[in-house]
């Protein structure tokens, strides 16, 4: 048996594929399925939070500075463990698919309130001026003149980050979630080879690169033009 031969026995073994692709598949849909639940909620609740801070009110500016630091301190995993494991000893049992929409929606809400916020005070001064002057409310200077800026300066970054947290999805494997990680370890483990693992593998690059790509080309088509 030549190294080719043992390789492909040991990592991609036809009969395993074929008996584990279902449950990959599987695990396929649950992965997309949280991975646009994190992201809608995620982005929605971060340019929420930095449109209101944009107000400045101290007294709500405090909680939200203090949720975004705590958020993005904290590894995602530690906050998984704590909510799944730790609030049903307070009475409060959520699904583990919830738990991890949740947790990873709170995560990319920090870092998006946070990279919105950097994009709001980037635009200057003189645009909330000229916008009020012409008699626009604080809300509406925002929404119309100010934010499409803050917005386009927000693009890269976000994206990027984007793009890191909902790959966490793998971690839904530690609470029995049936995205792809968990579809493909428990399968290696009834197996005993490594090929559902590396067709585990396999789908994350067939689901991520051409996430990686869609950024890169939004990252270009609102890129601010070079004079």
């Amino acid at each position: 048996m030549t190294g080719l031969d043992r390789f492909r026995d040991a990592f991609l073994k036809p009969e395993l594929i074929e008996r584990y692709l279902p449950d990959i598949l599987s695990g396929i849909a649950v992965t997309l399925q949280i991975a646009v639940a994190v992201v809608v909620t995620g982005l929605a609740l971060g340019l929420a939070l930095a449109v209101v801070r944009s107000y400045g009110y101290r007294l709500v500016n405090a909680p939200v500075i203090v949720f975004v630091d705590v958020f993005r301190a904290l590894p995602p995993l530690v906050v998984i463990l704590i909510v799944y494991f730790g609030l049903p000893n307070l009475g409060v049992n959520i699904p583990s698919f919830a738990v991890l929409w949740l947790v990873l929606s709170l995560v990319l809400a920090a870092f998006a309130e946070e990279i919105f916020w950097s994009g709001l005070i980037s635009v200057r001064k003189g645009q909330w001026d000229a916008a009020r002057s012409t008699g626009l409310s604080h809300w509406q200077a925002l929404i119309s003149v100010v934010l499409p800026q803050a917005i386009r300066i927000c693009v890269p970054p976000l994206t990027n980050r984007t793009i890191a947290v909902t790959k966490n999805t793998a971690l839904g494997t530690v609470i029995g979630v049936g995205e792809i990680m968990n579809q493909g370890t428990s399968a290696m483990s009834l197996s005993g080879n490594a090929t559902p693992l590396m067709m585990a593998a396999i789908a994350y690059v067939a689901i991520f690169v051409p996430v990686v790509a869609l950024g890169s080309w939004i990252e270009r088509r609102f890129a601010w033009k070079k004079a």
